[in-house]
């Protein structure tokens, strides 16, 4: 990160996210407490896997004992794969998820006994490895997108814990065109294809006084490689979350 010499006040902010579903969110919280315009748009898309294509590699569900989801795309994909195919899932069979909203959006698709899912506690990929960890005899099976974070499946390597991961949808660039003459003081990224997405449409971006904030080391490591300066990284261990670290750096680049 580097230093600034001087911080400018900060009235918007940009999250390269889809909008938050319920009415409760820490960044409402945040455009709420610190009187900021707080917009939300995916820079990325994600293409399903044609069922012919996850048969070539080779997987077969009914193998393993529980199933890992990291978003709602891939469940909603996942179970769409498993009807066309018409795959009949174990009742036995759990699920590990990153949120608790992603267990709960299971049951759009199945009726599962509680004891069946777990979640993060905290909705952290970290959490979710010790949860992973902690049940660590169960067969993992890992739908994924082609673009993925090395970290959990290093984790579970490390750990010798049974896994395979099985692509099911393709992460593409979305469309930002009608962004091109919008300006935010500060953009958040979650992921290096963020990045990428932001360069695919606007090859010539220069951030200027824009601040970049981004999450995770990957993503941090994809914005410096794309001669970004990332002014608000997270997680860290004052700001263990993206808002903590925004409310942070607003506070104190608002002050006076």
């Amino acid at each position: 990160m580097a230093a600034e010499k001087s911080l400018k006040k900060v009235k918007t902010v940009l999250v390269s996210q889809p909008k938050p579903e319920a009415d409760k969110s820490p960044y409402f919280d945040l455009a709420k407490k610190l009187s900021l315009k707080v917009d939300f748009r995916p820079f990325i898309q994600v293409d399903p896997m044609p069922v012919r294509d996850f048969r070539n590699q080779r997987v077969h569900v009914p193998d393993f004992t529980a199933v890992i989801f990291n978003s709602k795309n891939a469940v909603d994909i996942f179970f769409k794969i498993m009807e066309e195919m018409k795959i009949t899932l174990s009742e036995n069979m759990k699920y590990f998820c990153i949120t608790e909203g992603i267990e709960n959006y299971i049951q759009k698709y199945t009726q599962v006994r509680k004891r069946k899912l777990f979640h993060a506690r905290h909705g952290t990929e970290a959490d979710l490895m010790t949860l992973i960890k902690n049940h660590s005899t169960e067969k993992y099976f890992f739908p994924c997108s082609d673009i993925r974070k090395p970290d959990l499946p290093d984790y579970m390597t490390k750990h010798k814990i049974f896994f395979k991961e099985g692509i099911i949808y393709r992460t593409v660039s979305a469309d930002l065109s009608d962004l091109a003459d919008v300006y935010y003081d500060i953009i958040c990224f979650y992921s290096p294809a963020d990045i990428k997405s932001l360069f695919d449409n606007f090859p010539k971006f220069k951030q200027s006084e824009t601040r970049i904030a981004a999450w995770g080391k990957s993503t941090i490591k994809a914005a410096e490689e794309a001669k970004l300066v990332v002014n608000i990284p997270a997680p860290t261990p004052e700001a263990p979350s993206m808002t903590m670290a925004l409310e942070k750096y607003i506070i104190k680049a608002n002050k006076g």
